[in-house]
């Protein structure tokens, strides 16, 4: 669902408490964890019942996995606000003090191919850190769910560079990137499958430019700083969370020993 029309769908409008009690981080990470994994369950359990390629899945997928969110964090966290890909984002959400970023079903054409390369986000941003405190990232088809602590990037083998790119509409930036380093694209689906791609070794760095909103990118970039990797916008500033308007166009992740010099190409020729 797209953002008009998840608009379009939601007919009450209220603001947002702007004040929430303190908790406990670690309770923090562990509900969002679970939210993960239980929206990711739920995304697989109805893929079962949907054959790949059938029209309506991506649609049913993102009904789904918001009702499981909305209904975990509504439970758990009722005085946080909530910033969602598939909800309307209520006045007064800027100004709370602790917004939980989410996409319920980040890569919906992937889930509904079929394919493995789609994830589920939760992230919490606090007033209190002015940033991301919290991340978890579910990759369903892999089964695998990563959260913002205690995480380690793999030791590095041999071989060029490799960037994660989108396997669709691969950026500009990235494909100058990967001509000035000798680096090899490897194209694949959602943002966070990317980051986590990151994360796991698979890759060193993933960029991407030409348009994003901070709940592509909040949880996954939660989970790769919290592993030591480094992430930024493409002209190196800062990745700002919880802004009045919930773009944020471009994305650069990649590992401490590559991040400078990915940066710099990106900077010398870039679609942004």
């Amino acid at each position: 669902m797209d953002r008009s029309s998840a608009e379009r769908t939601n007919r009450h409008v209220h603001e947002v408490d702007v004040e929430s009690a303190p908790v406990d981080p670690a309770a923090d990470l562990a509900l969002a964890l679970d939210l993960a994994r239980v929206a990711g369950e739920r995304l697989l359990a109805l893929r079962a019942e949907w054959p790949a390629g059938e029209p309506g899945g991506g649609a049913a997928g993102d009904r789904a996995a918001q009702e499981v969110l909305a209904a975990g964090l509504s439970a758990a966290r009722p005085a946080d606000a909530v910033l969602s890909e598939e909800a309307l984002d209520l006045p007064g959400r800027d100004r709370a003090d602790r917004v939980w970023i989410i996409d319920p079903l980040d890569g919906t054409r992937e889930f509904a191919e079929g394919r493995d390369d789609w994830a589920v986000h939760v992230a919490l941003w606090e007033r209190a850190a002015d940033g991301l405190t919290v991340g978890a990232v579910a990759l369903p088809g892999r089964g695998l769910v990563l959260g913002s602590a205690d995480i380690a990037v793999p030791r590095r083998a041999r071989g060029p560079l490799r960037i994660a790119v989108s396997r669709t509409r691969p950026p500009a930036a990235a494909v100058a990137v990967a001509e000035e380093l000798g680096a090899e694209l490897i194209p694949m689906g959602s943002a966070g499958a990317k980051v986590a791609a990151v994360v796991l070794g698979e890759v060193d760095a993933y960029v991407h430019a030409g348009g994003q909103y901070q709940w592509d990118s909040a949880a996954p970039v939660a989970v790769a700083l919290a592993a030591g990797l480094r992430a930024t916008r493409l002209d190196g500033s800062r990745l700002r969370y919880n802004d009045p308007d919930p773009a944020l166009p471009d994305l650069l992740v990649a590992r401490t020993e590559y991040f400078d010099a990915v940066l710099a190409a990106a900077n010398r020729k870039t679609d942004r």
